[in-house]
């Protein structure tokens, strides 16, 4: 007699965490792994540069080589006031980067409650918001920026503000879109059945869970501030010299282009080279935490 035995259910998935199957999706993007991966080199050049330079960035301590092309004492060759040019190149990833990262910090700290706001009240409120962004998105940031920058004759400070106030829209956008989402979400009518203020869901449960397009439009600006930076350098109303920034460095190459070629070559490949990477590394991180958004 032969008993047949019932069929072993298989065992029950584990339920993963929705940030595992965003980090599959990242690294399922080797264009954004490969940014990632040079983005963090820049970052880690520019803490540790005076470890991996062999000189002072403003020493002109090779006047008798000066214009040299490249070589193996040095990388980059050295300007026209006898500084290496490596050194230089290197320390302008400072300047460009922390402009960056601090602009696009002071960008998501007026994106978020005001991309909130519109998102949670809509009406009036929204109207007013989207209204502002509108007249924003209509006035092109360089011009801006270059007004600003003649009237406080530039500076650091001047070119964090200019970027900050350019940079907040596409936060905003991102952060009104993700709360219009989830202000009709049962998590949200439960606290507003509970009596919650309108301020406290928006403050404990609409930011938090709008983190994903936080941390995108954080990233998105990052290059916005970097190329306005290099924008107003070039045009002699950035950060003021001696100081080494990409935009003053293509500047001052430019009246060398045609004899001393690497002047401009090396700022420049710099400054595309680290806007493409944290504009790819942005894409990635966009499309892992929020695919919706994929190909739009």
């Amino acid at each position: 007699m032969t008993v047949e035995l019932a069929p072993v259910a298989p065992p029950a998935h584990r339920q993963r965490n929705p940030l595992w199957f965003a980090w599959q999706r990242f690294i399922g993007n080797k264009a954004a792994i490969v940014a990632g991966g040079i983005l963090l080199l820049l970052i880690l050049m520019a803490i540790f540069a005076p470890l991996i330079t062999p000189a002072n960035p403003d020493a002109q301590s090779f006047l008798a080589e000066a214009l040299a092309f490249p070589s193996a004492q040095h990388w980059f060759g050295v300007d026209n006031l006898g500084r290496d040019f490596y050194t230089r190149v290197v320390y302008g990833a400072r300047v460009s980067l922390t402009i960056g990262f601090t602009a696009a910090l002071f960008s998501v700290l007026i994106g978020i409650p005001l991309g909130a706001l519109a998102g949670y009240f809509g009406g009036k409120t929204d109207w007013f918001i989207m209204r502002v962004i509108e007249l924003f998105s209509v006035v092109p940031p360089l011009l801006a920026a270059m007004l600003l920058g003649a009237l406080t004759r530039g500076g650091y400070f001047t070119i964090l503000l200019i970027a900050a106030l350019f940079g907040w829209v596409q936060v905003c956008l991102l952060v009104r879109a993700q709360v219009k989402a989830l202000r009709e979400k049962e998590f949200v009518r439960a606290a507003q059945a509970l009596g919650a203020s309108p301020w406290y869901i928006i403050r404990r449960h609409l930011i938090p869970n709008s983190i994903s397009s936080i941390i995108v439009g954080f990233v998105l600006a990052i290059p916005l501030a970097m190329m306005l930076e290099a924008s107003l350098s070039f045009l002699g109303i950035g950060v003021p010299p001696p100081t080494p920034t990409w935009g003053q460095m293509i500047n001052e190459g430019i009246d060398f282009m045609f004899f001393y070629w690497h002047l401009a070559v090396f700022p420049t490949a710099a400054l595309a080279i680290t806007v493409l990477a944290t504009t790819l590394f942005g894409d990635g991180l966009r499309d892992a935490l929020d695919p919706t958004l994929k190909g739009r």
